[in-house]
């Protein structure tokens, strides 16, 4: 029944010269029939071929640099059912001048994406299944009513959400960094494929990453050899649609370029990466670090970058941890990750710095709650405990012995559901995460 309800018309607002009531009168969200083809058409133009990570980085690309302040002003004032206020009038004068069709479809995408990312974000957050966007509104005979989007967050028929893969890549960008700066430390499970990443994510884990380790190894490369590029970045790409955030450990860079590291991460579609400055004869001075920091958070500002610092595997004091972590941070890095950290003092000092992140250790999160922890990840520690568990199952088989609890099959079958399939281009296939930015285009 909802489907049917979508497809009716979308409320008609009063006409307008100006301020909100000529931005409502002139978008598609308030439009119906040849007028909304040809605005939707209009819309998806402007979104062709346009990336972004980030809000402010999406008003740009839609010709409106530094807008969300009087963005977020006319958010307010924007549905029909809301009061026009007078500031909102004066924010949408100050966009559209001219008042042409192209500035409202460019501020009409800006403020569904600002209203309903915010919101997403912070349900991935805390993994509210609610939908960013519980409810639209149609036109009947008797009058407007209100359609549940529970089962439909993105909408359905022709006014579903043509700005689906970007807003929730900027939704999800916005909630794994908010991951590290609440109260609790984000505990981020490494998962080395398809199958180990969906099932992390249905025991319940709001964020997943990848381990360099497991990758490499499961396609026989060694580790930290800059020589497993192809395959990290191919299983980044097909984890980037899970309905939770992603990052992606990337070692070096893989020996790319500064720009092409930058480009790459861009690329992929995670929510966050790793870049490390051990090389695989040794450390990168941390000037050259620096450098690549910053050329990926210039291309792709919105993706946690997590720089990870090997001076303690190497025995390097911790002057010298503590000197590249700002430098890294001076240089754009959003936390800092201390591969081998484990002396409460050390721990407590760089935690002051940035959010810090080090490996799963004797200690409880909250012991690392309280030294100031903020993500603490599992490496490649569930990896290696998969393969010890292969094994241990394959010499109890042979030996006649009992063998240890798994998955049924049934159950790894479901495992690669709509939910957690990287294919899955329904509404339906999302909406076990709540995602549902702008519907109603």
């Amino acid at each position: 029944m909802t489907k049917e309800l979508l497809n009716l018309p979308v409320p008609h607002p009063q006409p307008g010269d100006a301020g909100v009531a000529w931005l409502r009168s002139s978008v598609v969200r308030f439009s119906n029939g040849e007028e909304h083809l040809r605005r939707r058409a209009l819309t998806t133009q402007l979104l062709e071929n346009v990336t972004a990570t980030t809000l402010e980085e999406l008003a740009t690309r839609l010709a409106l640099p530094g807008a969300l302040d009087d963005i977020a002003t006319i958010a307010g004032s924007y549905q029909l059912h809301e009061p026009i206020t007078p500031e909102a009038d004066a924010a949408v004068e100050r966009l559209a001048p001219g008042h042409d069709e192209v500035t409202a479809a460019r501020i009409g995408l800006l403020v569904q994406a600002w209203a309903a990312t915010r919101t997403l974000a912070d349900r991935l957050r805390t993994g509210d299944p609610t939908p960013a966007v519980p409810i639209t509104r149609r036109a009947t005979a008797v009058g407007t009513i209100e359609v549940s989007l529970t089962d439909h967050p993105f909408g359905h028929g022709p006014h579903a959400c043509p700005g689906r893969a970007l807003a929730t890549r900027i939704a999800k960008n916005m909630a794994f960094k908010a991951m590290h700066h609440q109260e609790d430390p984000l505990i981020l499970p490494n998962a080395w494929d398809h199958a180990s990443a969906a099932a992390l994510h249905a025991a319940g884990f709001r964020a997943i990453g990848t381990t360099s380790l497991g990758v490499a190894a499961a396609h026989g490369i060694p580790d930290g050899m800059g020589k497993a590029g192809d395959q990290a970045t191919a299983l980044a790409k097909l984890l980037a649609t899970f309905p939770c955030p992603v990052t992606a450990d990337l070692e070096s860079g893989f020996g790319k370029a500064p720009a092409e590291v930058a480009e790459l991460v861009a690329d992929l579609g995670v929510a966050g990466v790793n870049l490390e400055d051990g090389r695989p004869h040794g450390l990168a001075s941390p000037q050259e670090q620096a450098e690549l920091i910053r050329a990926v958070k210039e291309r792709a500002p919105g993706v946690f970058l997590n720089a990870r610092i090997d001076t303690h595997w190497q025995g390097i004091a911790l002057e010298e941890t503590e000197d590249r972590a700002r430098r890294y941070v001076d240089a754009g890095a959003d936390g800092i990750f201390v591969a081998g950290l484990t002396e409460p003092r050390d721990i407590e000092k760089l935690a002051t710095l940035a959010p810090l992140n080090v490996l799963a250790q004797q200690r409880t999160p909250q012991e690392l709650k309280n030294l100031g922890v903020k993500r603490i990840s599992t490496g490649s520690l569930l990896f290696r405990a998969a393969l010890h568990h292969t094994v241990a199952t394959a010499t109890a088989v042979r030996d006649g012995e009992p063998t240890a609890k798994s998955f049924t099959y049934e159950e790894t079958q479901d495992l690669i559901s709509r939910g957690t399939r990287s294919d899955a281009g329904s509404a339906a296939g999302t909406a076990s995460a709540g995602w549902s930015p702008a519907p109603g285009r």
